[in-house]
């Protein structure tokens, strides 16, 4: 939450940004592109070299004029395609998954393309060449802009390369906006004010949590050239009707500005939501959850067979944690009832960290704890054994859940799976959460842990279930590597 009058870079920051003027602080964007465009010709370059000594060198085969001609223009033919595929327009770069997606496509018509060509007239083409380099120009182009994305986000963490954006709306959603961008800084978007309207003003400033009030919703063009504004996110709100959003939009084509337009079920990702023309008018068509069907099934399976293949490669390190957790009194394994999904109820399986009867203990310390509303957490809480605190801080506590996810009983991502204490002081939105079943590890797991507040563990819950994919599955369990690694949260 905001403690200062400004945004979380500080008044500094915010004079530095208004006095810097957009085109200046969006300069780094063509270093950044230009760099973009080498890393990609590069990978292309040993794509293709790596692909030809792979297809001639062990054979010691000569190439034939085609194939050299092939290795040849390659890095050149990559670079066109992902052109084409729109893989360098700034809109797809930075922050989200369509930048990866479109560098995927240019492979995937790189090679049909080649394949149909050589095919159609006959050409004499190393196919072995092209299907080696062509997938290796993908991997090899994905992993240099992922690691530009990932230097760029830490650049931005320190406060650089940032953008400054009006928040337009009622007080209470621009206050939630305004933290969430806090929160997720390497976006880059740093709040210098809002536009409310007349009758809807907060009675203090810590309604806004400390977001300057710069003027009412007659005034965001002004606002903005004042300012210098980059981006105006106007949120959900009855005064900017249609008419009202229209004309805003003319007024800010005047302007560098961004316009930025926030649906009413902002937890909801891209990929459900479709513009589809009805009658002729252009409306939002979100679709249904994927929680049902052949996903569910293959989620499912994938889930049991990862579980099973991780208790046989990790046996020799359960081994080991069962007998360093033998050597303080009591049970190895800690069971707990926990609510699973459709509210049944299973026991989950745990390494024990605590000393034995650390539960009647609970009562003692529950005065003062570290955890958010609802969830108990304490830091260097006394009942922890020192082997539970080296679990508790690389989560190897939770690895028995590998017997729970066999038993169909969790997912290896999923919700928290909750105390049925917790679970009856819920709302009715965070009862969306057993449309699933509880995680090994989620979004909750790679976004700070027993640090979350309570509302952003509901946020991250119901955001998962609404938004369930295998790819969402994919990232996160690649994102808790590196959450475990770094422990931030574990207590």
């Amino acid at each position: 939450m905001r403690e200062t009058p400004v945004s979380w870079r500080g008044s500094l920051m915010t004079a530095r940004l208004r006095g810097q003027g957009t085109v200046a602080r969006r300069a780094w964007r063509r270093s950044y592109v230009r760099v973009l465009v080498l890393a990609d010709l590069l990978s292309a370059v040993v794509a293709a070299m790596v692909g030809f000594l792979v297809r001639f060198a062990p054979a010691g085969a000569s190439p034939s004029r085609g194939s050299l001609g092939v290795a040849l223009l390659l890095p050149v033919v990559w670079m066109l395609t992902i052109l084409v595929a729109r893989g360098y327009e700034e809109r797809y770069l930075w922050v989200g998954a369509e930048e990866f997606r479109r560098v995927m496509t240019a492979a995937v018509v790189l090679l049909a393309t080649v394949g149909t060509v050589s095919w159609a007239f006959r050409l004499e083409v190393a196919r072995g060449l092209v299907v080696i380099a062509v997938p290796l120009a993908m991997v090899l182009t994905l992993s240099a802009r992922y690691a530009l994305r990932k230097r760029l986000h830490r650049r931005r963490g320190q406060g650089l390369y940032q953008q400054t954006m009006l928040v337009v709306g009622h007080a209470g959603a621009v206050a939630a906006l305004a933290d969430q961008l806090d929160r997720a800084s390497y976006h880059g978007y740093t709040v210098v004010g809002c536009c409310l309207p007349a009758e809807r003003r907060p009675a203090g400033p810590g309604d806004l949590h400390g977001v300057q009030v710069l003027g009412e919703l007659d005034r965001v063009a002004d606002v903005v050239v004042g300012y210098e504004i980059d981006a105006v996110a106007v949120l959900p709100c009855p005064e900017l009707d249609g008419p009202a959003l229209r004309r805003l939009g003319w007024q800010l084509e005047a302007t560098s500005a961004e316009l930025l337009l926030a649906p009413a079920v902002t937890e909801v990702v891209g990929s459900r939501i479709h513009i589809r023309p009805v009658c002729g008018l252009p409306l939002l068509h979100m679709e249904r959850p994927e929680l049902r069907g052949a996903r569910r099934l293959t989620k499912g399976v994938f889930d049991r067979t990862a579980a099973a293949a991780a208790l046989v490669i990790l046996a020799p390190l359960l081994l080991g944690l069962t007998l360093a957790v033998a050597t303080s009194r009591g049970p190895v394994l800690f069971r707990q009832e926990r609510v699973g999904r459709d509210g049944r109820t299973f026991t989950m399986l745990k390494f024990r960290s605590m000393v034995d009867g650390a539960q009647g203990m609970a009562d003692v310390l529950t005065a003062k704890h570290d955890g958010n509303s609802v969830l108990f957490k304490k830091k260097n809480d006394p009942r922890v054994t020192s082997v539970g605190r080296i679990l508790r801080r690389y989560s190897l506590d939770e690895l028995p859940q590998l017997i729970n996810i066999l038993r169909g009983d969790m997912s290896l991502v999923g919700p928290r799976p909750p105390l049925a204490s917790e679970v009856a002081r819920y709302g009715q939105d965070m009862r969306r959460r057993f449309l699933v079943k509880p995680g090994l590890t989620g979004l909750w797991q790679i976004s700070g842990r027993s640090d979350l507040s309570w509302d952003d563990s509901v946020r991250l819950d119901v955001r998962y279930v609404e938004n369930w994919s295998l790819a969402l599955d994919f990232m996160i369990l690649w994102k808790t590597v590196g959450a475990v690694w770094r422990g931030y949260g574990a207590y």
